[in-house]
Formats: structure tokens, sequence, C-alpha cells
């Protein structure tokens, strides 16, 4: 059995069947791209506390890289850095001098994020042809809750794009450019924490890109669904991921399936033939996923009983709350339509779902 899969099994044993939540909306920021990258998160600030911001990204840190790895490859990052590419390498200065943490804790951090994303995403399409896309964003670090962010990203004094990150992140795994596409990453489960190696070596030697990247860059950058699909199934990168993508005609959602170098499968909604929808967790949708995780099958039991006339927002909103597709490491949960931009909502759930507290 693998990690995954024995964190999964405890998730089960700790999640019993109630139905108790709460739920608060994250804090909003502006980070203004036509600012140089070394300030344009300074609005971090004015939110949270920087020695707590300094703290929360330690307790991340130790809770998820062995201390052995840190302290051999501190020395490894202070030298690497010079090879991280623009803006990114000026934003992740610029966050360790305002959170007053030192550069290696910063690019660790950015980092650590990168491998343990466990995740539930669905896109689906209603009977006239509207697209719904979310998420449950699931991390076994409880402070994540208290640092979740909804970020605009402003060019020319225009929100361009936005997301739901974490403060102290330069990456995103949940966006949406508006009136053109949304995306959310989830992590691709055979891969495992020692595989940093591996990404390192892809990020820094072979110059190949951080998957939350890839996903800021496409939301800046790309000029619809389908130049979306095309580069996040094609562009190089660290580790292998899910991209779900939603557009905003009919028939427009997929999950791409990555490898390190390309696709490994484009699994795209096909409403004509019955597939008015698609539900992608951390297994290839077309294995079995283990016993010990029920997610996958959960939500498709809960997608067929809402029945394709019903789906919308709120009621996408109640599939994703159902035991365990929501569970007690999930920190939020995001609905979002790319046609009616204004309805992307994130909901933090403070006590994760279905606790008895």
């Amino acid at each position: 059995m693998t990690n995954f899969q024995m964190f999964l099994a405890v998730v089960q044993l700790l999640c019993p069947m109630t139905s108790y939540q709460i739920v608060f909306a994250p804090p909003v920021i502006n980070v203004d791209l036509d600012e140089p990258p070394e300030v344009r998160w300074a609005p971090l600030l004015t939110v949270y506390d920087a020695d707590y911001l300094k703290k929360a990204a330690a307790e991340v840190i130790d809770t998820t890289v062995p201390k052995w790895v840190h302290r051999a490859v501190s020395p490894v990052v202070e030298a690497l850095e010079k090879y991280i590419p623009p803006p990114y390498a000026g934003e992740i200065r610029g966050l360790a001098s305002q959170f007053g943490a030192s550069l290696t804790d910063v690019v660790l951090l950015n980092f650590a994020y990168e491998i343990s994303a466990f995740c539930t995403s669905i896109v689906a399409q209603d009977t006239s042809g509207h697209l719904y896309h979310g998420r449950n964003l699931d991390y076994p670090h409880d402070i994540l809750r208290n640092l979740t962010i909804n970020v605009f990203f402003v060019k020319n004094g225009t929100a361009a794009f936005r997301g739901t990150s974490f403060a102290g992140y330069v990456g995103l795994w949940t966006g949406q450019s508006p009136n053109k596409f949304t995306i959310s990453g989830d992590q691709r489960g055979k891969d495992q924490w020692y595989d940093w190696w591996k990404n390192w070596v892809s990020a820094f030697l072979l110059k190949r890109s951080p998957v939350s990247w890839l996903v800021r860059e496409t939301l800046e950058e790309a000029a619809d669904f389908q130049d979306a699909v095309l580069r996040l199934a094609n562009v190089p990168l660290i580790t292998s991921v899910y991209y779900i993508v939603a557009g905003v005609k009919p028939g427009e959602g997929v999950v791409v399936t990555r490898d390190r170098k390309g696709p490994a499968d484009i699994w795209p909604l096909e409403p004509s033939h019955g597939g008015w929808f698609r539900v992608e967790t951390n297994f290839d949708h077309w294995l079995i996923p283990p016993a010990v995780d029920p997610r996958r099958d959960v939500a498709i039991k809960a997608l067929n009983a809402t029945g394709q006339d019903h789906i919308n927002m709120n009621t996408l909103f109640k599939v994703l709350s159902v035991n365990p597709v929501c569970n007690r490491i999930t920190v939020y949960t995001t609905t979002m339509s790319a046609a009616n931009p204004e309805a992307y909502n994130t909901e933090v759930r403070r006590k994760g779902c279905h606790s008895n507290e």
C-alpha cells in the first residue's frame, strides 16, 4: 500500500457520517502584474501579519519536507534560485523579503505545494449546454485554511484572471479566465514525496514547468478553451498531473492526464452519448481506484442522482460536499463557470467536512 493509500484509509476511519460543517469566504487580494515582481505580493501584508506568515510557512515545510531533506537541500536551493525563470524568481525573492524569511524556505514552500494535492475535480454540462466546474482541494495541513486566498491578477488596471491559492505561493491549482475557460489541477497519484529529486532535476536542469505555474501562465496567456488545452497538454512539466478544463461552449470540458513530457490521455465530455460530466480524483480514470478511496464512485453516484437537468452551481457544491468527496483534510471548495465569471465562489472548510466538532 502506498503512502497515499494509507493516508486515505486513515481519512475514511476518521470521517463520521455527519453533515455538520462550517465554511467561510477567504480574503481577497489584487496582484498587479504591471508592478515589478518583487513587490507584486505586498498586498498580502494588508491581510496577514508577516511573523504569522513566516511561522505558517515553516509549519508547512516541516510537515511536508523531512528535516534531513531540508538540511541537505538548503545550500542547493540557494544555488538553484538563479535558474528559476521570471517572473517567479522576482516574486519569490519579494515574498522572502516581505515575510522576513529565508529564500530557501520560500522556494521550498512553493515546491512543497507541488507534491501533495489530494483533490476531486468535476466538470459538468447541463441540458442547456451550460458548463460548471468544481473542485475540492485537500491538503494534510490544517493551517492552510487560514492561508487560503482569492487572488485577482490585474493587468492594465483590469482583472485579467483570478484564482484561489495560499499566501506565499506564486502558483495556482484553481483559476478562471473570464468568458474563456476555467482550470483545476489534481495530483496524479503515482508520484510520492521522494519524487522531489526527479522534480528538481526536471525543473532546473531540464527547464520544465511546475504544474501550478503552467496553470497560471495558461490563465494569463491562452486565447480560449482550445488554446488552453493545447498548452496544458504539451508544455513539459516537472511531474505528472491531471488538468481539468471547462470552456464556455457546449462540449468544452476535458480531463488531461499528463506525463512529464506530454499527454497520457485526453478525456473530453461527450454529452450526446451520456458523458455529461467527468470526475477526476487522483487516479487514472481508466483504472479502478483502490478500495480505500471511494471518492470517484461516490461523486459519480451523487451526480447521477442530481441529474443533468438539475446540475448548477449550487447542486455541484452539494455534490462536492458529500462524504468522503469532502473529508477532514478538505481545505476549500471552489465552484466556477467561465461564461458567468462573477459566480466564481470559494468556501474554506473551517474544520474540513463531516467533523463531529
